[in-house]
């Protein structure tokens, strides 16, 4: 499958981040994307990830397809920067891809305001790779292959 496929297909990305002193965190959550292949998650504006988004914005993301056997997975890597949305504006349209993905009856839109206690986050990627891989000396090496999302 190419990048995009695979990111069609998984609902779910892993995200890393870490805290302004380097701790690492990793978490998965439910999300979308739009056409440029920015990607979109809620989460609790008091959850380790998030507190880790507002002291460090670089964070890494998994989408990897655990549904196949040992072996066959594959998988898209993306170096990206995420914020907090905090424009009504980049909301609503965040909000909308999210429930276009699948709805989320307990997020209604107007849950995300300044005061609520979740926020919606956006990632810009910086670098995508994929999984590939090679023998060498008759044994399978598996690597990562740099590519462009459209």
């Amino acid at each position: 499958m190419t990048a995009p496929e695979i990111i069609q297909k998984i609902i779910y990305m892993t995200l890393a981040t870490a805290n302004a002193e380097g701790q690492p965190w990793n978490t998965p959550v439910f999300c979308a994307y739009d056409q440029d292949f920015n990607f979109y998650w809620g989460s609790s504006k008091t959850s380790r990830h998030s507190k880790n988004i507002s002291a460090n914005p670089r964070v890494f993301i998994s989408i990897y397809d655990s549904t196949v056997p040992a072996g066959e997975g594959e998988g898209v890597y993306i170096k990206a920067k995420a914020q907090e949305l905090s424009s009504p504006a980049d909301r609503r349209f965040a909000h909308n891809l999210l429930q276009a993905r699948r709805i989320i009856p307990f997020w209604k839109e107007e849950y995300f305001s300044d005061e609520s206690p979740i926020a919606l986050y956006k990632a810009v990627p910086e670098k995508v790779w994929v999984n590939d891989g090679q023998k060498i000396n008759g044994v399978y090496e598996d690597i990562r292959k740099e590519v462009r999302l459209p």
